[in-house]
């Protein structure tokens, strides 16, 4: 397309909208007679007349509104493309779509997510709840929050926590009735709670490693759940071994209502890490990531 053509389209379609060189031309910030220069350079180039002049008005011709119907949805998309670069500028504003899984939301959104929403009343924000690690790009998510070892490496990824562990643990009333656990082979001979991941449909394995072995195992047991509270509150009442993060249970722990297992095989992982496709974040994703960082007391 020639230099000024985009220009020239644009400034013959104000004229056929507003039936008006005059104003068009006020629209455009442009003279008449700049205006009316452009629209006769671009019917000379297409060798089509597509306005129709008098000494009082002025009208598309059925060449220029059939050109009139064609440039209206291209011109609309890019002045939507251009309002867009708003998000890239100025205060936060506008919506953001978010994935995460469960944990992630409790730990990370809950304590923080409503002061930002009430700090930024120009930003609405969704969250979807999934245990499947979306593809976010494709499913249009301008970020989401995993584990970090759970990241894809083409994605710019924000630590937001300390590295985490996974530990097993039961009741002192469960252990009465049944030996410990010295290696994670032992758990075959357990009663296990199992978690069933929500998108994937698959049974969360517990994963062990130590002096560079790593395991995996398919734990075993009368109970699977698909919700974290519902596992805790069973593996608090006795009923089962759990594969539970350390910080869900610290406190049980350290009060004697649980009790850890299988210590020296339970390593740190990456903790939540925010993530997204693009190296140059809106300035509303990054004050969503500035106030994630920097979670009240």
């Amino acid at each position: 397309m020639r230099r000024g053509t985009l220009d020239d389209l644009a400034a013959f379609a104000a004229v056929a909208r507003t039936c008006s060189f005059t104003r068009a031309a006020a629209e455009l910030g442009l003279s008449p007679s700049a205006l009316s220069h452009a629209v006769r350079g671009l019917e000379e180039r297409l060798g089509v007349r597509l306005l129709a002049r008098t000494t009082r008005s002025v009208a598309p011709t059925p060449a220029g509104e059939r050109l009139v119907r064609s440039l209206a949805p291209a011109l609309a998309e890019i002045e939507g493309g251009l309002a867009a670069l708003a998000d890239w500028r100025g205060a936060p504003s506008g919506a953001l779509r978010l994935t995460t899984f469960s944990s992630a939301a409790r730990r990370v959104l809950e304590p923080t997510l409503p002061r930002f929403l009430l700090d930024h009343p120009a930003v609405s924000v969704e969250v979807v709840i999934d245990d499947r690690l979306a593809d976010i790009v494709a499913d249009r998510f301008d970020a989401g929050i995993r584990f970090g070892e759970s990241v894809e490496r083409d994605m710019v990824a924000v630590r937001l926590g300390p590295d985490l562990r996974t530990v097993v643990v039961g009741t002192p009333a469960y252990f009465a009735r049944h030996p410990r656990p010295e290696t994670p082979a032992d758990l075959d001979a357990h009663n296990c709670v199992n978690y069933r991941l929500v998108g994937g449909g698959g049974l969360l394995p517990w994963e062990f490693a130590r002096d560079g072995q790593e395991v995996r195992v398919r734990a075993k047991g009368q109970l699977i759940v698909n919700d974290a509270d519902l596992s805790g509150a069973a593996v608090r009442a006795g009923a089962g071994l759990g594969y539970m993060l350390e910080e869900d249970v610290a406190a049980d722990i350290a009060a004697g209502r649980l009790v850890q297992v299988l210590a020296d095989w339970c390593t740190p992982f990456p903790g939540y890490h925010l993530y997204h496709p693009s190296r140059q974040a809106t300035p509303t994703l990054r004050a969503l990531i500035d106030a994630l960082r920097r979670p009240e007391a």
